[in-house]
C-alpha cells in the first residue's frame, strides 16, 4: 500500500511544511518538505500523541517546560 502524506494545516503556500503519514495501529511518519534528502522520522502513535499533548500544553502555558 502506498504512503499517503498529509500537509500540516499550519503550513501556508510556498512555505516549508511538515508532512505526516499514518499507518493505522502501526507507525506515524513525519518529513519536512524543504529537506532534499526526504529524511523520515518514524514513531509510534502513542509517542506521537504524547508529543502533540506536550506541544499543546506549552502553547497554552509558554513558561511550562
Amino acid at each position: 500500500m502506498p504512503t499517503t502524506w498529509q500537509k500540516s494545516s499550519y503550513c501556508g503556500e510556498g512555505e516549508s511544511c511538515v508532512h505526516i503519514a499514518a499507518i493505522p495501529h502501526s507507525t506515524i511518519r513525519l518529513t519536512e518538505s524543504a529537506d532534499p534528502t526526504r529524511t523520515t522520522l518514524t514513531t509510534t502513535p502513542h509517542a506521537f500523541h504524547a508529543l502533540l499533548r506536550t506541544l499543546k500544553q506549552q502553547q497554552k502555558d509558554p513558561l511550562h517546560v
